[in-house]
């Protein structure tokens, strides 16, 4: 059989310790941003307005800060939006503004500052009640997709397996919400559709390694268990390192020329490729062997057959 011809050319094995100390590091340093800064909510949790204006020329935002705040809107977010031409301004909820009226007011302020011609491209609201909704639904879809995950692979798997891909999901996961904490980049519901896709690849990496070391564990003797990951890892990691470079190559692009809007989104999965990559040859691999996975876990347990012994 082919597989009894693999050979193993990379130890990862022997840097399980250093990659679970690096792991660990991460998950501690994500949960510790997210309990001292928190996430940056988007407008579609957090509610309030949002308005795209831009100019015929550069624009530096601190004059626009400035003349917002001495309007009575010194709580506007102001930023770049794809071009240094482009501005974004939002806008907490208020009971004081009104809606109608808000889109013509902001330019009319931003005017008042510049000799350029201020062209309105976009006003979205979104009301507080309809961003919690939106934040606690997107986050009990997140929790019910890992939830059922887990019942996929209790049962697609032998439970040292499954203890491996969920903490390898898990692992993901908050290391790439930890990353949106620590640069405060927006959080809304691109990141959290980003974040179900991170968690489809990254399971999707790990089964096939996982499938190949059940594989190897019934077919390979005379070898140890950290033998038998190394040459599991290493027959699948071209399949692993041609699949994560084709998909960087295109979440690349769309980060670097698919404009701001999707910029977010593309950003939550580029991070979730690399962990998620990372996480389906070490973290996932190295649970087995802090569990003590043996030969004996994967061997399939014959029945017993029923002799009738009627004549």
């Amino acid at each position: 059989m082919q597989i009894l011809q693999g050979k193993s050319t990379i130890d990862f094995m022997s840097k399980r310790t250093i990659a679970m100390v690096f792991s660990v590091l991460l998950m501690l340093a994500s949960i510790g941003s997210l309990f001292v800064n928190g996430l940056s909510f988007g407008i579609d949790f957090t509610g309030g307005y949002l308005i795209e204006v831009g100019y015929e020329s550069e624009v530096d935002i601190g004059p626009i800060r400035t003349a917002l705040a001495e309007n009575g809107f010194d709580d506007a977010q102001v930023q770049h939006f794809g071009t240094a031409k482009d501005i974004l301004v939002r806008i907490a909820p208020r009971k004081d503004i009104n809606r109608a009226g808000l889109s013509d007011s902001i330019v009319a302020i931003l005017q008042q500052n510049t000799t350029q011609q201020i062209d309105m491209r976009r006003v979205e609201f979104v009301g507080p009640q309809v961003g919690e909704e939106l934040r606690d639904q997107g986050g009990l879809a997140m929790l019910v997709a890992l939830g059922g995950i887990l019942l996929y692979v209790s049962f697609r798997f032998q439970f040292k397996s499954a203890v491996g891909a969920i903490l390898a999901l898990v692992h993901d996961v908050i290391i790439t919400i930890g990353v949106f904490s620590i640069t405060q980049m927006d959080f809304d519901l691109s990141v959290l559709a980003a974040l179900l896709a991170v968690i489809g690849y990254s399971l999707n990496d790990t089964v096939v390694v996982l499938d190949r070391i059940r594989e190897t564990f019934r077919n390979v003797r005379k070898r140890s268990p950290m033998e038998i990951l190394n040459l599991s890892i290493n027959q699948t990691l071209s399949r692993t390192l041609i699949t994560s470079l084709t998909t960087l190559l295109v979440l690349t692009a769309l980060f670097v020329f698919g404009g701001e809007v999707i910029h977010s989104f593309a950003f939550a999965l580029i991070i979730g490729v690399l962990i998620g990559t990372y996480s389906s040859i070490y973290v996932a691999s190295s649970t087995l062997m802090a569990m003590n996975i043996q030969k004996q876990d994967f061997l399939v347990v014959a029945k017993e057959e029923v002799v009738d012994d009627r004549p």
